[in-house]
């Protein structure tokens, strides 16, 4: 062992006796299967975090697609009200911004509506320019009857209704209705007279999986307007982006172009709620789980005590030959970062063979498929980073005890009453 020390330095003769001690094949003890057990737990807990957070972040795509199916990227509003005047210098703003691929302005509001008598049902209704706001929407690819024909015909205007109010209303396409607008009502009340109606044709309608509630109707801007009186203005801007991890980019440069008059949001703030609940859930997961690699890490810190306590003499005849207490501490967190380095490569390694092939060929169905019918995955690589350092860190924390110990070791006792 002097022979080593001398011929390789300290740092790498501390590494081959770190490995001697703690894979030596002489024979099984104690001692080595507590190391197979360390092994084993930081594997198999490396691994489980892996295919845990992966399946989080593949919900979490899942239902960011579904949610985009409405939102936007990015949405600009009022401050002081709902409503506001989109002019052209705010339009040639917008489009100065390079990320910004396409934008829609829209009115907003809730309606009564009539049909058939005394049927009646309150919705929401959003007022586009379809050539416009389909360029941020895949609405038009979700049309399950009729056409998207908004316009006016034989002196009535189209609208395109939610296939699920259709069949909740036992309405159908052809169909003429009457949309009453609150403002409308509320005047008619205050001043004696009939609320103003304005009678629609249904043209068209549409069916796609929402998560939460969206509008059900669809008119074109300018009913709209008159609809709910706001004459030229608008409730909100659309915006799509070239990506959506662009979006807070374009947040700061468009509220930089606006002005503090006017809210911009992203497609995480508008569901900023449920998107926090769900990586509140993904970190509270990780955190769960990495009890598994504190069992291992507990193991560790047994292990490697014993190995100190057994290689007691070794250890003083250590320094006696010239090593330093630096070194054998040394000795004693390499062999916690040789355990640590093992089980994140095998743990890591299985974690994304197993995530990968539920990528591929969906191994795990869900019990009651609605929108996916197996357990969805993706990959991401800093959230394999943090696994991996998380418990590779945790198994040089483990040796900090032991390796403290054997650095205090005084060699002539250790020599005399082994």
């Amino acid at each position: 062992m002097l022979l080593h020390y001398d011929y390789f330095g300290p740092m790498k003769t501390t590494g081959y006796i770190a490995r001697r001690y703690l894979f030596s094949k002489k024979h099984i003890s104690l001692i080595s299967t507590l190391t197979g057990i360390s092994i084993t737990g930081v594997t198999i807990g490396t691994a489980l975090l892996i295919v845990v957070l992966s399946v989080f972040n593949g919900f979490f795509e899942v239902i960011k697609g579904l949610l985009l199916q409405n939102d936007p990227d990015i949405r600009i509003e009022s401050v002081a009200s709902d409503t506001f005047l989109y002019t052209g210098d705010m339009q040639q703003k917008l489009e100065g911004i390079p990320e910004v691929t396409a934008a829609a302005s829209f009115v907003e509001g809730k309606a009564l509506l009539a049909f058939e008598g005394n049927n009646h049902k309150v919705v929401e209704v959003r007022g586009i320019n379809p050539e416009e706001y389909f360029h941020i929407n895949n609405l038009s690819q979700n049309v399950q009857k009729g056409k998207v024909n908004l316009g006016v015909e034989n002196k009535e205007p189209g609208m395109l209704v939610n296939e699920s109010l259709l069949g909740e209303l036992n309405l159908n396409v052809g169909d003429q209705v009457v949309l009453l607008s609150a403002d409308g009502m509320r005047k008619s009340l205050t001043q004696f007279s009939l609320p103003r109606r304005y009678r629609f044709k249904i043209r068209g309608s549409y069916s796609r999986l929402q998560i939460t509630e969206g509008p059900a109707v669809f008119i074109d801007q300018e009913a709209a307007q008159r609809l709910f009186e706001t004459r030229n203005l608008v409730s909100g801007i659309d915006l799509r982006l070239t990506g959506t991890d662009k979006a807070e980019a374009v947040k700061t440069k468009a509220q930089a172009a606006l002005g503090p008059d006017f809210s911009i949001k992203t497609w995480y703030d508008l569901q900023k709620p449920l998107y926090d609940v769900m990586y509140l859930e993904k970190w509270s997961s990780y955190v769960i789980l990495m009890i598994i690699v504190l069992v291992a890490v507990l193991n560790i810190i047994g292990s490697l005590t014993m190995i100190v306590i057994q290689k007691n003499r070794d250890i003083g005849v250590l320094l006696t030959m010239g090593f330093t207490p630096s070194d054998i501490k040394n000795i004693f967190v390499k062999q916690g970062l040789y355990i640590g380095i093992i089980g994140c490569v095998i743990g890591g390694g299985l974690g994304l063979l197993l995530s990968w092939l539920q990528k591929q060929y969906g191994l795990i169905k869900l019990s009651s498929a609605f929108i996916i019918d197996a357990y969805p995955v993706s990959i991401h690589y800093v959230d394999v980073s943090i696994v991996l350092l998380g418990s590779l860190l945790l198994c040089l924390l483990a040796s900090w005890y032991p390796s403290l110990r054997a650095s205090k070791v005084e060699p002539a006792d250790a020599v005399r009453y082994d």
